[in-house]
């Protein structure tokens, strides 16, 4: 991931978009702290990746447990 401040990237605009066309994220920061990122619009429409994390983060939700914890007396508690 590159980063670049607001000055230079609105002086270079048109070649950082060709390098997130290629692939690269841009982090355009403001005096140190970053403000913005550019990425591809077109990683965006991968409705399979989407589907492959969505479905890894169901198997991970399966392993976690609450460590013999009733559910009913967390949300009692407020604590769930």
């Amino acid at each position: 991931m590159r980063e670049i401040g607001a000055f230079e990237a609105k002086n270079k605009l048109g070649q950082l978009l060709d390098l997130v066309e290629a692939g690269e994220e841009i982090v355009i920061t403001r005096r140190g702290k970053a403000v913005a990122r550019l990425v591809s619009c077109l990683r965006a429409r991968r409705p399979r990746t989407a589907r492959k994390a969505a479905a890894a983060i169901r198997a991970m939700s399966r392993s976690v447990t609450l460590g013999g914890l009733d559910p009913k007396n967390l949300v009692a508690e407020g604590r769930l």
